[in-house]
């Protein structure tokens, strides 16, 4: 199940089967001039990254799976085939019908098997420059994030990416990836558009992070910069594994991320809150932040064995809980699974719940799909 069945260049549309992955999609379109942008940092399944309503860093400029899903071949539990937005269509929009295209991403496998994707394409861009921008501490990068960032993409500025990264997490890909950036809070920053509204951007985003005390601005401008530049950034996972889980004591040690989502003027209180709730665990000292923070979404990687599993536990549902207060969610790209079952509970309210559990038992009375996951049965 990892063909690539159509492309359409004239309406900016392809079809494929669920096991192709996103870099083997975008190979195949690199001569066309089109691309898919969702882009979670591993090279992941796309019916994997339709199931679970996968983001990552580009989501800033083009969206999620939802947003980029426009139809769903589903083998349902009784076998009967669904096509979501019909048979055979690649249409931009329609207001025929409940949604079944979005009642189907994100779902975690818990109402039908996807067989089949129809993934909207974008243009490459005419130009592309990356750039990192460090400063002293993470509050006062996150209120530049809060104000000038939060601005900057209501008036439409060709932002395509922008990663958080603290000084533990600079350290960790510095010694993985060979990189010599300064161990400070680091802003990952990409802009797409044309030559002349990039460096427009740039002059101005320049002078916004020399207004708000950042002491260092370094931009990539070739191919070959700015892939080692976000290479290094997606190395970030295996990089903090390989330095964390060397130097612990024990044995079992694997890794573990968040995942919570707030509104971008609230991820300065997130962060705050969750450096408070991290204090005195066992996790204190051993934790990196993560975030994509132009749309407030934020993780923490955390060490944990067999013995720590509770206790972290108890952390992620604290983190879970401080997010729901600040207005966010429990989960803003990994799911629901088993373990925010309780959160998303909190999260959506029992009217919500309830209809859950409808729209489950009338598609899967047998609880066949993925029993347990996200939806109490």
């Amino acid at each position: 199940m990892n063909e690539i069945l159509f492309v359409s260049e004239e309406d900016l549309y392809c079809v494929v089967q669920p096991g192709v992955t996103r870099e083997q999609l975008n190979e195949h379109l690199r001569a066309t001039g089109l691309f898919f942008p969702v882009d979670p940092g591993a090279n992941a399944s796309l019916g994997g990254m339709a199931a679970t309503s996968a983001s990552g860093t580009s989501a800033v400029r083009f969206g999620t799976m939802k947003e980029n899903v426009i139809n769903m071949e589903v083998v349902l539990p009784s076998g009967e085939i669904l096509h979501t937005s019909g048979e055979g269509r690649s249409f931009r929009k329609s207001s025929a019908g409940l949604n079944l295209t979005e009642l189907f991403v994100g779902s975690e496998g818990t109402l039908g098997m996807i067989t089949q994707l129809t993934l909207r394409l974008h243009p490459q861009p005419e130009s592309t420059i990356a750039a990192v921008c460090q400063f002293d501490s993470v509050s006062g990068r996150v209120l530049f994030i809060d104000f000038k960032l939060n601005s900057a993409l209501q008036y439409n500025i060709p932002l395509a990416k922008v990663e958080l990264l603290d000084s533990r997490s600079i350290q960790a890909v510095n010694d993985y990836s060979k990189t010599a950036l300064e161990e400070k809070p680091t802003l990952f920053l990409e802009f797409q558009g044309s030559e002349s509204a990039i460096t427009e951007q740039r002059t101005m985003f320049f002078d916004i992070a020399e207004e708000n005390r950042s002491i260092s601005w370094k931009q990539a401008d070739t191919l070959e910069e700015r892939n080692s530049l976000w290479k290094a950034r997606h190395s970030l996972w295996f990089a903090f594994l390989s330095q964390e889980l060397c130097d612990l004591d024990g044995e079992g040690w694997r890794g573990y991320s968040t995942d919570v989502c707030v509104p971008i003027s609230k991820l300065d209180e997130m962060i705050k809150a969750a450096e408070k709730i991290m204090k005195g665990t066992y996790a204190e000292g051993i934790f990196a932040f993560l975030g994509h923070v132009g749309d407030g979404n934020f993780h923490i990687f955390i060490p944990v064995n067999d013995e720590t599993f509770s206790e972290l536990n108890e952390i992620s549902h604290m983190v879970g809980l401080a997010a729901l207060e600040l207005g966010g969610t429990c989960t803003g790209e990994h799911g629901v699974g088993i373990g925010k079952r309780q959160l998303m509970a909190l999260e959506r309210g029992a009217v919500a719940l309830d209809l859950m559990k409808t729209i489950k038992k009338s598609v899967d009375e047998k609880n066949l799909m993925n029993p347990g996951k996200v939806i109490p049965f």
